[in-house]
């Protein structure tokens, strides 16, 4: 919502990463669309999916401009790995998909 606001903070981090005022609210809008999605069980893992490649190119920004990895360039992957967890933890389909269901285990 800061970027569909256009918060400060927002408009500043995103015009250092080299993207034009004008898109601000465009990304803004994309990723409260993906989380939407995200939050809606049965739309849960298209969400997923689509806020990881949302951080992928967040990733990509990142090290375009050279910002330092751990503090900038990981925190989409810290992110997207909670992302999956804790679909992981809320959705039996995800356990199922990776075959880390322990029902199926013993089955």
């Amino acid at each position: 919502t800061m970027k569909v606001l256009k918060a400060a903070p927002a408009v500043q981090g995103t015009a250092e990463l080299g993207y034009p005022a004008g898109s601000i609210v465009g990304i803004g809008l994309l990723l409260l669309a993906c989380t939407a999605l995200y939050v809606i069980p049965r739309t849960s893992i298209l969400g997923a999916l689509l806020l990881t490649g949302y951080l992928g190119g967040a990733i990509a920004s990142q090290v375009r401009v050279g910002n330092p990895l751990f503090s900038h360039v990981f925190f989409p992957v810290y992110f997207a790995a909670v992302i999956w967890g804790a679909l992981y933890l809320r959705d039996p389909r995800i356990r199922t998909i990776l075959f880390l269901n322990p029902a199926r285990a013993h089955a």
